[in-house]
């Protein structure tokens, strides 16, 4: 019988800030002006992957042309 692997379709605040290797704060602060784009369920902040993605072509954009 084939196994089902349910992939996850949140992210949590600690998770992206893994992913992304930034600290706890700092992803925090993303999140809260925006730059993250996240929703409030309860108590807790979700973030779908990609938002995570749009963030990462968002900074990466800016620094196009910045190459030596």
């Amino acid at each position: 019988m084939p196994t089902t692997v349910i992939e996850p379709k949140w992210h949590t605040t600690a998770e992206v800030a893994e992913m992304l290797k930034f600290g706890l704060s700092k992803t925090k602060m993303l999140v809260l002006t925006g730059e993250i784009r996240s929703v409030k369920i309860g108590r807790n902040r979700r973030i779908l992957p990609a938002w995570v993605d749009e963030y990462v072509q968002r900074v990466t954009a800016d620094t196009e042309g910045w190459a030596a």
